[in-house]
């Protein structure tokens, strides 16, 4: 049986402070029957390494840089990442490829990169309102993954995936369980074509969850945890969201 997984994603929020608190709330609501994780913006890994280093608690980033170095200003190579301590690297998120115009060949560099400094690539997938109302989940979803299971070849067995419909994140809406179990269910399938792990692999459902509907969505046969936006800022959501796996 797979093990769940619950990854907070900060966005960029977040202070020295209110960092803190968070952090300590995290940390006070163990243990937990799920690996837990909380990807930072870059400013904030020092500080969260060094706050969760006695812990089980694996702490990651929301972007990595496609390049190992160079002339890339503002950019964050997985190299550097590995030398933090990080475990997780958000790659392909919804607000990244909309608002950066990151393509599914983009997306698959970086996740190819991150895996080449040993830091998990958690690889998002998903379609808007629009094109789900249009019928084309199916072909959206499975063009942004393909992408990536060619360019990782072998590898492609040690990511994550993360379906997020981008119609359900912060606008308050939710993919019912079954809705986004059918997702996971295509997006495991595709997997099987490409590796002989994809059983083991964990495919995340990232679209406002929350602690009311987390424990229905885990429960889905092929759904092993959240990718979690807002309530994972306020300690007492994320760590209801945590026990929910159970």
């Amino acid at each position: 049986m797979r093990r769940k997984l619950i990854v907070g994603n900060w966005k960029m929020y977040g202070s020295h402070s209110a960092n803190a608190e968070l952090l300590a709330g995290i940390v006070g609501g163990r243990p937990y029957l799920a690996d837990v994780a909380v990807c930072v913006p870059f400013p904030y890994l020092s500080e969260t390494a060094v706050a969760l280093a006695a812990t089980d608690i694996r702490w990651g980033a929301q972007d990595c840089s496609a390049h190992e170095q160079g002339a890339y200003t503002g950019e964050v190579s997985a190299a550097m990442l590995q030398e933090f301590g990080c475990r997780y690297a958000i790659v392909g998120h919804s607000e990244r490829r909309q608002y950066h115009a990151e393509s599914d060949q983009l997306v698959a560099d970086k996740a190819k990169a991150a895996l080449a400094r040993g830091v998990t690539p958690i690889v998002c997938v998903g379609e808007t309102l629009a094109q789900r109302e249009a019928g084309d989940t199916e072909a959206v979803v499975k063009r942004q993954l393909s992408a990536v299971i060619h360019t990782l070849a072998h590898c492609a067995g040690e990511m994550v995936v993360a379906y997020e419909p981008v119609w359900a994140i912060g606008t308050g809406r939710t993919a019912t369980p079954e809705q986004a179990q059918a997702v996971h269910h295509l997006l495991r399938a595709q997997l099987h074509a490409a590796t002989p792990r994809a059983d083991a692999m964990t495919i995340l459902y990232g679209g406002s969850v929350k602690p009311d509907n987390a424990a229905q969505l885990f429960a889905q046969a092929d759904i092993d945890g959240g990718l979690v936006g807002g309530a994972s800022l306020k300690a007492a959501d994320f760590v209801a969201i945590c026990r929910a796996t159970t």
